[in-house]
């Protein structure tokens, strides 16, 4: 069984992703990885280039054009999945923000052992764990997907769909199988004046530069508005995380649990039936779940 990694990355140090222990957290599961590196303007080359032997980095331009949907986070992860070796029997797919803990590495070894040969089932649907302002703080709430492709088997016709937070084969959802693996989501993990700048940065491949300062305006303040619900964090980071974690110089002294905006009606209603039946009503799916 070939299992290949594989990310796209582009300014990763100016917008303080962990990209480093992103792709160190899958590459024991990985026997090569395949990096699309962006036309970066800060050290996100020197960052990757000496991680690992496994790693292949194919340098690309992104074409800041395709603003609709964030298509051009797809079009570069597409690049990368064009470069992926052709025996590949598996294909990992973890962003610059992401990182899987160590604990859930055998877990996904055997799911990818055990539906290997099984034709019905196409991808490997894992859990998340959303972070939040800080290390210690998890929004949790339906304005945050819970569930997502990260594992497909190297299929003809698999694709990168709109905003690259999934997968498609042809254009038709893939069938997948929900597995006991998290993955942690950091991308949302900023002092409060990097938390605005990732915003801002974040919708510029989505937005005009207007509707950035309108809705975005530079301001010294820490913004809730995204949160939505936050619950403190009990468990343990993954280990490469250690060194990032261990050097964050920020700490917020309310506890941002009792920050967050109000819900509207709706919205309390449908969390009030997620909490107490786990069932989340009018998700939205991008794969089908078949085992």
């Amino acid at each position: 069984m070939k299992v290949t990694g594989f990310t796209f990355l582009r300014n990763a140090v100016i917008n303080d992703y962990p990209a480093k222990e992103a792709i160190l957290s899958v590459l024991p599961l990985c026997d090569e990885f395949v990096i699309a590196l962006g036309n970066s303007t800060d050290e996100t080359a020197e960052l990757v280039q000496n991680i690992d032997p496994k790693i292949r980095i194919i340098d690309t331009i992104w074409d800041e054009s395709i603003r609709e949907g964030g298509r051009v986070f797809a079009d570069e992860t597409n690049k990368a999945i064009a470069a992926i070796s052709a025996d590949t029997d598996w294909m990992i797919y973890i962003q610059g923000d992401e990182a899987i803990h160590e604990d859930y590495l055998p877990i996904i070894r055997k799911e990818m052992e055990l539906e290997l040969e099984n034709k019905q089932v196409e991808a490997l649907l894992l859990k998340y764990k959303h972070f939040y302002a800080s290390y210690d703080y998890l929004a949790e709430s339906r304005r945050w997907y819970r569930r997502e492709v990260r594992i497909i088997k190297n299929l003809p016709g698999v694709h990168s769909y709109r905003d690259a937070q999934g997968f498609r084969i042809n254009d038709r959802k893939l069938r997948v199988k929900l597995i006991d693996a998290y993955i942690f989501h950091y991308g949302w993990v900023k002092p409060p004046q990097g938390l605005q700048g990732k915003v801002r940065n974040f919708n510029q491949f989505y937005q005009t530069e207007e509707w950035i300062e309108e809705n975005y305006p530079v301001q010294e303040t820490f913004d809730m508005r995204n949160a939505d619900r936050l619950v403190h964090f009990k468990g343990s980071h993954p280990k490469v995380m250690a060194p990032r974690i261990g050097a964050a110089n920020w700490k917020f002294e309310k506890d941002l649990t009792k920050e967050t905006p109000k819900m509207n009606f709706r919205r309390r209603l449908l969390q009030k039936i997620e909490d107490l039946t786990g069932l989340r009503l009018f998700e939205y799916r991008n794969y089908k779940i078949v085992k």
